[in-house]
């Protein structure tokens, strides 16, 4: 374990919270990378995280590099554990889960980075928006800190998403919400993303979630399909269109 004046005791207490999400070993990791993460004003590398934790002459660089492919260790449960310590915390008692989807692209170099490849960067400047990357869907919690006058997103989960996988960010989306609907039953999430999400994928999620997306101006609206009548032949995969929902180009 790093030096105890190393890791700040608020920081410490803190990580302690989402303990239970790794075995002793790893958790000893996970503090020290993040303590470097925070300490480090350059890059945000697993190198750049030992460092900037003073561990570079004092642990083999391995054993950084294992926390993240070879640790016994979820993302999804830590970022669950994290989301729980969130709304403990930062949000009122029954509050409705404000939760916003998104994805993004961090640039990558080198032939070898798995999952990287040239794709849409909504980032990117000029008339090209593209970048070389790997790309993650996001999902994160809405909340209002005392401090600012403007509500922040804080990530919980993320999973990538490679060009020409068979899910689609949506499909990840949808899955993503789905366990975190799960893990907080007790409370209404309602979700809201830009116009790139959306699709059937969305249909089955949790009763307690709402799904607010911007659609295309020539989208149509329908209503859910009717209950299935037992007659012979394919059954309804759609209601009646809505009145005044969408327009015929």
């Amino acid at each position: 374990m790093l030096p105890d004046p190393t890791v700040p005791t608020s920081l410490l207490a803190v990580l302690e919270l989402v303990g239970g999400s790794f075995t002793t070993p790893t958790f000893r990791t996970f503090v020290a990378l993040v303590t470097g993460l925070t300490a480090q004003t350059g890059r945000g590398t697993v190198t750049g995280m030992l460092s900037g934790a003073g561990l570079t002459r004092l642990w083999s660089h391995d054993r950084a590099h294992a926390f993240f492919s070879r640790a016994r260790w979820n993302p999804d449960i830590l970022g669950i554990s994290l989301s729980h310590l969130i709304v403990r915390r930062l949000l009122p008692e029954g509050a409705v889960l404000t939760v916003a989807v998104d994805d993004t692209l961090f640039k990558r170099r080198g032939k070898k980075v798995f999952g990287a490849a040239w794709q849409r960067d909504g980032a990117a400047t000029g008339p090209k928006p593209v970048g070389r990357g790997t790309c993650f869907v996001v999902v994160g919690l809405v909340v209002e800190l005392p401090m600012l006058e403007r509500p922040v997103c804080l990530p919980v989960m993320a999973r990538p998403w490679r060009p020409k996988q068979k899910k689609s960010k949506v499909d990840i989306a949808a899955s993503m919400l789905r366990f975190l609907a799960a893990c907080h039953h007790g409370r209404r999430l309602h979700v809201v993303a830009d116009a790139a999400y959306h699709g059937k994928s969305l249909r089955d999620l949790p009763r307690n979630v709402t799904f607010t997306t911007r659609l295309s101006a020539t989208a149509v609206l329908y209503d859910l399909a009717p209950p299935r009548t037992g007659k012979r032949g394919r059954p309804a995969l759609k209601g009646t269109r809505l009145h005044g929902a969408g327009r015929s180009r």
